[in-house]
């Protein structure tokens, strides 16, 4: 541990005001005495309003990095959402008796260059026997243009506190301590007793012990990292698939997949990482110093990849690539270092090993560690963001991010419509926002993105991550609302298609896709849905390639998201649909090429002539629309055609084409089977209303358009 260190002090010649005070560092325990006055220019401010900063400065005090960094977060209605970090990697400090004013320019996330990249913190010098001064953060565009500034008040002495929760199986006893001075270390390393929470706190993160401590069945056969998952998501009474700053630890037996395992960091597969780990007992148990000392560095070195941090020897594999320690990180004294592996030079005759790592280790993290732990950008720090060894986020957090506060009372899913999809198939996705609030809320029902209340993220394969933007934007009323309550009304529901938008079409390669939706309510709340994986299949034959290949164009794309089109710049794409019919037609992707004919067909297309002296029409082309529609229809209901939601759309155009064509009986009838499809057990009675309602909305239409 290192002695208390301060700052210099030019203007007073590095004296201090008032006598010599025991100082502590930040864990509490007293290190030595020394001539200090004032507070340590050191810890965690957080700022109030509906933009608000929490900040950490590190400039001051014990093992100090001489950093400042902080999150942004955004309030808006009854939700916090994160909106981006900063540091200061080298700040210039500078210290009079009145105050310390630290300035530097920022590192900032995301790919956009900050408009006012420099920062100046100043925090007024107080008195121990005061309380601390609130810090003044401005931030800067040379030469001297002021941007936002913050007025941070002191939170804590950590500049991160975590929630720590740990279980155990039957028979399992947990590690409590070690007393560091029970074997020989380091010279200049003082004794002292570490639990896991203080190994944590002279890192400078606060990692309190909560949530209830539950003891679980052992499996006889050592534990699977799926069973570690589920154990996670049933016992873990702090979970939630949500970025946050929760962790949970179980001490299991032992791990199935290789009995050699001390322990795992198993949650690094779903989308929300690293919110749980495992250490197994019956390979570290024990309860002599060395066997408590090993416990000890197994319990933090776990948490600390929960931390996002990776083994020493491979940070350079981290996305992105972080610089090695000594001898390509096996040189590292640190708690995510393996003492076997210790290994400072490969020249010899330099000591190796665990007994070379224990005789030197500190019994702390690397001050590279360190910087990642207190300062790091929040989504590559807080547990359940980004994935396990990604160190720079590649999204922007506004697409892809949990509110960190939500007391709105709504609930937005998004669900697949498909299990999966084929390779060129037309994606379309299902929103769903419901409410909790039993007094119920009232919401707009513009769930549709092309209406732009809602967005949706989709990260593809490659890791890439996109925002799905229409074709078409379309301004609504907001204002317009309906009352959702959780037994009348409980759900609001749209289908989209969001395969094809401005930057072209989001899902032209096979593999997993992540999708997720943000929904924006009336009072400005941001309501975020589950992250959606689906997938999209190889092609399975030569005639799944080239019908992929018909359906995957640009034109066809638009055609798809305009639902039709007699665009003369589209006629490519009509060409191809066109080619998907008449040569492919039992492929079960014709069927969408059929749906976008029908539509197409069914209503009238206004164009200008090439000279655009005069607006041409062309008239609505019912038989055709019949044609094309009903084959849809059959499909769906033979079970491989489009969802229905769409089927819903399609059924009622149908209807119009028909009494288009004359023919009011047989429009009626594809109206009743509609009712009759919906009322038929499968879904609630809410669903089903909505359906008749919009039955008898298309009934009223069709009468006012074509006569009673």
């Amino acid at each position: 541990m290192e002695s208390a260190a301060y700052l210099t002090e030019p203007e007073t010649n590095g004296h201090r005001e008032v006598g010599e005070i025991a100082v502590a560092d930040i864990t509490g325990e007293p290190i030595a005495a020394a001539p200090a006055a004032f507070h340590l220019t050191r810890g965690r401010y957080r700022s109030t309003g509906l933009r608000i900063l929490e900040l950490r400065v590190d400039v001051d005090g014990p093992g100090t990095l001489r950093k400042v960094s902080g999150d942004f977060f955004t309030s808006s209605g009854s939700t916090t959402s994160y909106a981006g970090s900063f540091i200061v990697d080298a700040p210039a400090v500078t210290v009079s008796p009145q105050q310390v004013v630290i300035r530097g320019q920022g590192r900032f996330s995301g790919p956009t260059p900050f408009l006012f990249p420099f920062v100046e913190v100043t925090i007024p010098r107080r008195p121990v026997v005061q309380p601390r001064a609130a810090a003044v953060v401005r931030f800067i565009r040379p030469p001297n243009f002021v941007g936002v500034t913050y007025v941070c008040s002191f939170r804590s002495a950590y500049f991160r506190t975590v929630q720590w929760e740990q279980d155990s199986v039957t028979g399992k006893v947990p590690f409590v301590s070690y007393n560091t001075g029970s074997l020989p270390q380091p010279p200049g390393s003082p004794a002292r007793v570490l639990t896991v929470p203080r190994a944590f706190a002279e890192a400078g993160i606060d990692l309190v012990v909560g949530g209830a401590a539950n003891v679980l069945g052992d499996s006889q056969n050592g534990w699977t990292i799926a069973e570690l998952h589920a154990a996670m998501q049933t016992n873990f009474s702090l979970w939630r698939n949500v970025p946050q700053w929760m962790v949970w630890l179980l001490v299991a037996s032992r791990f199935e997949g290789n009995p050699g395992v001390r322990g795992i960091m198993f949650d690094a597969q779903d989308a929300f990482q690293r919110q749980g780990c495992a250490v197994f007992y019956d390979l570290i148990q024990g309860m002599d110093p060395e066997s408590q000392r090993a416990q000890l560095r197994t319990y933090v070195h776990e948490l600390g990849h929960a931390f996002n941090l990776l083994h020493s020897w491979q940070k350079d594999l981290a996305t992105p690539p972080a610089p090695l320690g000594p001898n390509r990180g096996f040189g590292d004294l640190s708690w995510m270092n393996y003492p076997q592996n210790y290994d400072p030079d490969p020249a010899p005759p330099n000591p190796e090993g665990a007994a070379a790592y224990w005789r030197a280790f500190p019994f702390s993290f690397t001050a590279a560690e360190l910087v990642h732990l207190r300062h790091g950008f929040y989504r590559d720090v807080i547990m359940g963001a980004n994935p396990f060894g990604r160190g720079a986020a590649d999204i922007d957090p506004d697409l892809f991010d949990e509110p960190v506060v939500d007391e709105s009372g709504l609930v937005l899913d998004l669900r697949a419509t498909k299990p999966t999809y084929a390779y060129g198939e037309p994606v379309v996705v299902e929103l769903r926002l419901s409410t909790t609030d039993l007094r119920g809320r009232s919401v707009h029902e513009y769930l549709h993105p092309d209406y732009e209340l809602v967005s949706v993220a989709i990260r593809q394969p490659s890791g890439r991550t996109v925002l799905y933007r229409p074709l078409m934007r379309r301004c609504v009323d907001a204002e317009a609302t309906t009352r959702l309550h959780p037994e009348r009304n409980p759900a609001v529901y749209a289908s989209a298609y969001v395969g094809y938008g401005q930057d072209g079409h989001y899902f032209q390669q096979p593999g997993t896709y992540q999708l997720r939706a943000a929904y924006v309510a009336a009072d400005g709340s941001r309501i975020v849905s589950p992250v959606l994986r689906t997938v999209v299949r190889h092609p399975r034959s030569e005639s799944d390639e080239q019908v992929a290949e018909l359906m995957l164009g640009e034109e066809q794309g638009t055609l798809f998201a305009l639902r039709g089109s007699d665009s003369p710049s589209l006629r490519a794409g009509n060409d191809a649909l066109q080619e998907v019919v008449k040569h492919h037609g039992k492929h079960p992707l014709a069927v969408y090429a059929r749906m976008v004919q029908g539509l197409n067909a069914e209503h009238e297309f206004k164009y200008l002539t090439a000279d655009k002296a005069a607006l041409k029409v062309r008239s609505p082309e019912p038989k055709e629309a019949i044609g094309r529609l009903t084959a849809v229809v059959k499909a769906t209901t033979e079970g491989n055609g489009v969802d229905d939601i769409t089927l819903n759309m399609v059924m009622r155009r149908l209807a119009r084409a028909h009494a288009r064509d004359g023919d009011r009986k047989q429009s009626d009838g594809v109206l009743n089977s509609l009712v009759e499809r919906f009322d038929s057990g499968v879904y609630r009675p809410h669903v089903i209303e909505t359906v008749r309602r919009q039955v008898e909305e298309t009934r009223h239409s069709i009468d006012d358009e074509f006569g009673g």
